[in-house]
């Protein structure tokens, strides 16, 4: 689905800019017209990290004419294997610091703004008001929430990503989106953070350089596509990436069925007061030896794997049954044996695919939850696939 642009023309380009941004403008898609809107675009980017340092680049690199630059850490070496916005001599800099430098000097068009803070919910509608669309690029779950409630209250568009060792998760929330078009936010897709160590960082499960550069491009592509109005944004869509089967997936992501569109709030206790009334109580999380222990029981709970199929070689939960999420959140009918007098313990690799799952379970009436701290990189004791029912 095509959205009109998001932002206005800006002046006639010049003899120097017709030259310089000669292959957008040979692409219909974006042209002349395509190319002022995004000389006049202001753009919001939380992180010069792994996300935001390709992201950085290519917007910069298409003339996005103003960005805001939100980073409050500094440069260290073990940065360096992915996030090349930065290079050995800046080691010790704040990263603002020498990601304008770099971006400053790769487009003297764009008009760079480093803010050297931690965004959190204090100040980050402050922060983002006045920008056309936001890109998160930040590694914090706190950061994360509060880039996403701001910019609801803010009707702001949010392209969003995470990733995690090789695997990707990518698209576009705006809860204030035109009629007619999905308009789903990190809250429906998340109600609320997972609970503290039960999904590891970057820095305790590491990521595979590429994937990064990739996925970060990817946001830039998306913002690109929202400014000028051309292509179809991943609105109402989750897209999955795994680098290392070189597979792409997309999920259904609508608007939880309670929660009305979003208008803008008119002011920061209306935006408050929005957020804390929509946001429902948490899937709850289970213990690899809490989960054992129950199998173990009486009463075992109902455990499904949402996982891939090509995923299950790996081993599984034993006795657990196999419905991949992808089927669960777009075939209604693909749940309609789970039962309603059991736990229902949800599993993926890692916990992202598992509560997103959840959150579909819930929305259709199932109780009784539970999420795999860790998924089955946490399991101490897989078994076949062949050996589940």
């Amino acid at each position: 689905m095509t959205l009109p642009p998001l932002v206005s023309p800006g002046p006639a380009l010049t003899a120097d800019q017709v030259a310089r941004y000669s292959r957008h403008l040979l692409m219909p898609a974006i042209g002349e017209g395509g190319q002022r809107r995004l000389l006049a675009a202001r753009i919001a980017v939380v992180g010069a990290g792994g996300l935001g340092s390709p992201s950085l680049l290519y917007l910069a690199a298409a003339g996005v004419g103003s960005i805001t630059l939100i980073d409050d850490d500094v440069v260290e070496e073990s940065n360096l294997q992915r996030q090349v916005l930065h290079s050995a001599d800046d080691i010790g800099r704040a990263k603002t610091d020498s990601a304008v430098e770099r971006l400053r000097a790769l487009n003297p068009d764009v008009a760079v703004t480093p803010v050297d803070r931690r965004l959190d919910p204090t100040n980050a509608r402050e922060i983002l008001a006045g920008h056309d669309l936001v890109l998160d690029g930040s590694d914090s779950f706190d950061t994360r929430y509060a880039v996403a409630d701001a910019c609801d209250a803010l009707g702001l568009p949010l392209v969003w990503a995470a990733v995690l060792r090789t695997e990707a998760h990518v698209t576009v929330f705006w809860t204030a989106a035109p009629e007619g078009v999905p308009a789903p936010g990190l809250r429906d897709l998340f109600p609320v953070p997972p609970a503290p160590g039960s999904v590891p960082a970057c820095g305790d499960a590491g990521v595979l350089g590429p994937l990064v550069g990739q996925i970060g491009s990817m946001m830039a592509t998306e913002a690109i596509k929202l400014i000028t109005g051309c292509g179809e944004p991943l609105l109402g869509r989750l897209l999955f990436v795994d680098v290392l089967t070189a597979t792409q997936r997309e999920i259904p992501l609508l608007p939880r069925h309670d929660r009305p569109r979003r208008a803008p709030a008119s002011s920061p206790t209306d935006a408050a007061t929005d957020v804390e009334e929509s946001t429902p109580t948490d899937v709850e999380h289970v213990s690899p030896a809490e989960l054992a222990a129950r199998l173990a029981g009486g009463e075992a709970p109902f455990v499904i794997d949402v996982r891939d199929a090509h995923e299950l070689a790996e081993g599984t939960v034993a006795g657990a049954v196999h419905i991949p999420v992808a089927d669960l959140l777009s075939d209604p009918a693909s749940t309609r044996d789970v039962p309603s007098d059991r736990e229902v313990v949800l599993v993926c690799r890692a916990g992202p695919r598992a509560r997103l799952a959840a959150a579909a379970l819930r929305a259709r009436g199932h109780e009784g939850l539970l999420v795999l701290d860790g998924g089955m990189l946490t399991w101490p004791d897989p078994v076949p696939h062949e050996e589940t029912t």
